[in-house]
């Protein structure tokens, strides 16, 4: 009974009332990050995301993160097992069919599962992004395209339909490309609005020289990216803001480049803050992203 009187209600009650019903649902959160506290702790990203997933989480929404499966995380350790459901396509990057694998793994103390997109030939390597040399890996480029379009094809499996994407470090700036053109008439994501986070981190990479002609295999908007040569990593933040619908700060010191491009986006910003206000400030700013785009209105 109580069902059909709130469908009743929303029907043919007024306007603010059918907005306030809206509401009631949890608002759906991906993370795509390339780091999370504790599978790698050695940069702000990690702790960064941790503590945002993990109060957000704590509070009024529903939320799945997904991160790269690097060689360097052990398996063991973090009880890392195969999602043989989720596992089993191929996506080609560059020309080539390279097998998606899913994995998950749980921070215990939390009780947040953490999908993991795996490869054996991007994420086998004992390293992050840079090889024994110190010396930036070669193909960081299809790595970071492999990741974000196996989040995309995994979310779909899941049947899940996030509301916001929320991407943080370099190796997401291409996520919001993927969901404003190719991804962009899929009904998973048709609504989900995209919020990019700064790092001032991996400030000498630069990605390879036929980046352009691999990203327009992809059926990317090539031309709208205006990548002019090889690009770095001030590049790939600013393709990441200007496709996002929103940017917000993760460095408690963001260099001058960077802050230009918030500056100059006209898009919502929110500035960084420190861990004991960060939970609350991405609350009201997800909330005011999901309105501004007419998601509660």
């Amino acid at each position: 009974m109580l069902g059909l009187c709130v469908f009743f209600l929303y029907f043919c009650g007024s306007k603010g009332l059918r907005r306030r019903l809206v509401v009631m649902e949890k608002s759906k959160i991906l993370y795509v990050t390339q780091e999370i506290n504790p599978f790698l702790i050695e940069s702000e990203i990690s702790n960064f995301v941790r503590t945002i997933a993990q109060g957000v989480h704590e509070s009024d929404k529903e939320i799945r993160i997904f991160m790269p499966r690097f060689g360097v995380i052990n398996e063991r350790r973090h009880q890392l097992h195969e999602v043989i459901r989720l596992s089993g396509m191929n996506l080609i990057i560059n020309d080539y069919d390279h097998p998606l694998i899913i994995k998950v793994a749980s921070i215990p103390q939390i009780r947040i599962q953490v999908y993991f997109i795996d490869n054996e030939e991007y994420f086998k390597k004992k390293f992050i992004f840079k090889g024994a040399d110190s010396k930036y890996i070669k193909d960081n480029d299809e790595r970071s395209m492999f990741f974000c379009r196996g989040v995309l094809e995994t979310v779909k499996k899941l049947g899940w339909m996030p509301d916001i994407v929320h991407c943080h470090g370099w190796m997401t700036a291409l996520m919001p490309v993927y969901l404003k053109s190719v991804y962009k008439e899929d009904p998973h994501f048709s609504n989900a609005k995209v919020i990019y986070t700064l790092y001032n981190q991996d400030q000498k990479l630069k990605l390879s020289k036929d980046f352009e002609a691999k990203l327009d295999f992809d059926e990317l908007p090539v031309k709208d990216l205006n990548l002019k040569g090889t690009a770095d990593v001030n590049k790939l933040h600013e393709i990441g803001c200007s496709w996002s619908d929103a940017i917000s700060v993760g460095s408690p010191e963001i260099e001058k480049s960077l802050l230009e491009l918030t500056e100059k986006s006209k898009k919502s910003v929110l500035e960084y803050h420190d861990e004991e206000q960060t939970v609350e400030a991405h609350q009201k700013f997800y909330d005011k992203v999901l309105s501004e785009n007419g998601v509660l209105a």
